[in-house]
């Protein structure tokens, strides 16, 4: 058995006896589903849009290698600096190599993904180098002590009475827990932050190969401040995160706002071809991309799974999942939680010990492939996952065990015959009111949130075999 099946378990179990976690996703995911059906509605045919991102997308990663080599030339006649990074730790060596450089003490951030998959707080802290996340949802959780639990809003779980709690040995004080007070004294701190800041760190939403210009997308503002404020910054980004021009980003920035949060345009599109030229009146004098692998050379090599990389970290995938609506981010356990993360997550980790559990979390109802404004086939995507650990021999033993003894009662008739019979007279210390409601070990798990049908006393077999013999089988032109 996998040394993290009982680690994944737990989390799963307190998730689910997390009432207020569940209350708190099913809420905010309508909200967010709601907005977006109102706002693509907007833009007329929401299928035709689709169709434009994907061929954008599809596009780009068909030509990836001729569109990330534009965008390095580009940056680097801009006088920006590119660093190509194979693995998350080579990653981590660059940013922390280009703050010793500068004998950074402070480093203040905007919203990365990239920066959450390479962990790259922890190293940083570590070196003696004070971090600070200045998106509100991403500043909670590190004051908390946690990870973001969606991809758009990282704080979800946090009531506000749990926030003015989580800042209150910060302010010195008892906090009101009214939104303006708590909003009040992120501001007073961010202020501090960004005034001190030494290297500002940002993600990318999408990078411009034509220009060399890299979008950032916020609803704070906090992402203009970290971008201008410091002299030098540093930009995160995924290989496959490139636009040709302009002209295909104004497509995917509407399908990403409507799609994230329900928006025509989210409050912040920040727009930079850094550094700063003489003519410039902000911007950092030095910058710094860079650009992370992490295994997408490997999926963009694997025509089964190279459709993921269209992928524009929208969330919406997260706000129609039946699973991710019951447990939240946190029980998947990967910094890439619902279905793109179940697809993505064991695919750049390549590790099915640690992450084969996550294509399972899915009832693959298709909801999320119909969501997905580029059209990535995410059901099938996490069916393929399944079938590729299983043809890899990571499957469990008692799992194939369980199969074995399937394909053996179906192919023995007399030993089902016999099985079912057994069945129908050993369950009644299990059954309630016809329904199996516990059970012993694999059929516990299931019994742990649902029910089964008891075993009938008489199988279809059998009540078959008794009307064929009976002669009361009605025949095609029986008017029966």
């Amino acid at each position: 058995m996998s040394t993290y099946k009982p680690i994944v378990e737990k989390r799963v179990d307190n998730a689910l006896t997390n009432n207020f976690l569940r209350k708190a996703t099913r809420r905010a995911t309508d909200r967010l589903r709601h907005n977006k059906y109102n706002a693509a509605d907007e833009l007329g045919d929401w299928e035709k849009w689709r169709l434009a991102g994907d061929t954008i997308r599809s596009h780009v990663i068909a030509n990836l290698d001729y569109y990330l080599q534009q965008l390095i030339t580009q940056v680097e006649k801009n006088g920006g600096h590119v660093h190509l990074a194979q693995t998350p730790s080579e990653a981590v060596d660059i940013v922390s190599r280009i703050a010793r450089d500068h004998g950074a003490q402070t480093i203040i951030k905007s919203k990365s993904m990239v920066s959450e998959e390479i962990h790259l707080n922890k190293v940083l802290e570590k070196d003696g180098i004070s971090v600070v996340e200045t998106d509100l949802g991403e500043y909670i959780l590190q004051v908390a002590g946690e990870v973001p639990s969606h991809i758009i809003v990282p704080a979800m779980h946090k009531t506000r009475q749990q926030v003015a709690e989580i800042f209150e040995p910060l302010a010195g004080r008892p906090l009101s827990s009214d939104t303006p007070t708590l909003t009040r004294f992120v501001r007073q701190q961010m202020r501090q932050k960004f005034l001190q800041g030494d290297i500002g760190i940002t993600g990318c939403n999408f990078a411009v190969a034509e220009t060399g210009s890299i979008t950032m997308v916020t609803n704070e503002g906090n992402g203009r401040m970290v971008s201008t404020l410091p002299r030098v910054q540093i930009t995160l980004m995924g290989m496959e995160r490139i636009v040709p021009s302009f002209r295909e980003l104004s497509v995917l920035l509407n399908l990403l706002g409507r799609s994230a949060t329900g928006q025509r345009l989210s409050s912040y599109t920040t727009i930079l071809t850094p550094p700063k030229q003489s003519t410039d009146p902000d911007g950092p004098e030095e910058f710094h991309l860079v650009i992370l692998d992490h295994n997408r050379s490997e999926i963009l090599g694997d025509p089964t799974f190279r459709q993921s990389l269209k992928c524009i970290r929208c969330g919406a995938c997260f706000n129609v999942c039946p699973v991710y609506r019951q447990i939240g981010g946190h029980a998947y356990g990967s910094v890439y939680a619902g279905p793109i993360g179940s697809v993505i997550t064991p695919l750049l980790e390549n590790d099915w010990e640690k992450w084969g559990h996550l294509p399972y979390f899915s009832s693959l109802c298709g909801a999320c492939t119909e969501a997905c404004p580029v059209r990535i086939p995410l059901h099938d995507l996490l069916v393929k996952l399944r079938a590729r650990k299983t043809m890899t021999g990571h499957t469990p033993q008692i799992e194939k065990r369980i199969f074995q003894a399937y394909r053996y009662m179906f192919t023995h008739e007399k030993t089902l015959r016999q099985a079912l019979r057994l069945g129908a007279r050993f369950q009644f210390p299990f059954v309630q009111r016809d329904r199996i409601v516990s059970g012993p070990p694999p059929l516990s798990n299931w019994t742990k949130s649902k029910t089964l049908p008891k075993v009938a006393s008489k199988s279809f077999m059998y009540l078959w075999a008794e009307a064929k013999h009976k002669g009361t089988i009605p025949t095609p032109n029986s008017k029966e």
